[in-house]
């Protein structure tokens, strides 16, 4: 049946790039956890795409788990919205190539505002990789597409480390039931 085989496929794809980011995983995404616990200001998430819907989950997690984050679409961010960002804010920035053209934009006022910036990004050598103070790989070797183009593989392995980032920091911040009440109170 070729549903079955296309679904076991995918999930075979999934369960290689879950160990892939494992052996990934390393001292920048302790650094970047370190950095947002000691944070006095926001998190902001910004990406394009599929980036920017796996952002703004990322986003609502981490404020719904004491992390206070807004998302900021970077289309929005160069026509004014980007007054969202604060001196004490941290920018995590989400795009897959690195050279997203509304991400590369937002980096010469970030600059300016000299606020830390996190890239999540699938190449290291890229221009966001480069132009950011801390790196999280999220690379993978293909997608699940069957054609290898649409966002399957990497969106899960940014869902990934953005979870991850929000359960880190509940631990750090010893974030408890009654806390996730006080944010949850329907």
């Amino acid at each position: 049946m070729q549903v079955k085989s296309t679904f076991f496929n995918l999930t075979k794809t999934y369960k290689k790039a879950i160990d892939r980011l494992e052996n990934l995983f390393g001292r920048d995404f302790e650094k970047a956890v370190d950095l947002i616990k000691n944070s006095k200001g926001h998190i902001v998430i910004c990406g394009m795409g599929k980036s920017g819907l796996v952002g703004r989950k990322i986003s609502a997690t981490l404020a719904s788990t004491g992390t206070p984050s807004y998302f900021l679409h970077p289309g929005e961010a160069i026509h004014g919205d980007l007054g969202i960002v604060q001196s004490q804010s941290i920018v995590l920035l989400i795009s897959y190539s690195g050279e997203t053209d509304e991400i590369l934009a937002l980096l010469p006022a970030l600059k300016r505002l000299q606020v830390k910036i996190i890239a999540m990004t699938g190449e290291i050598d890229s221009n966001l990789a480069k132009n950011s103070d801390i790196v999280l790989n999220i690379s993978v070797d293909k997608e699940a597409c069957p054609l290898n183009l649409a966002p399957t593989t990497s969106t899960l392995t940014t869902l990934i480390v953005g979870d991850a980032l929000a359960v880190s920091l509940m631990n750090v911040k010893n974030f408890r039931q009654e806390d996730f009440a006080l944010t949850h109170p329907g």
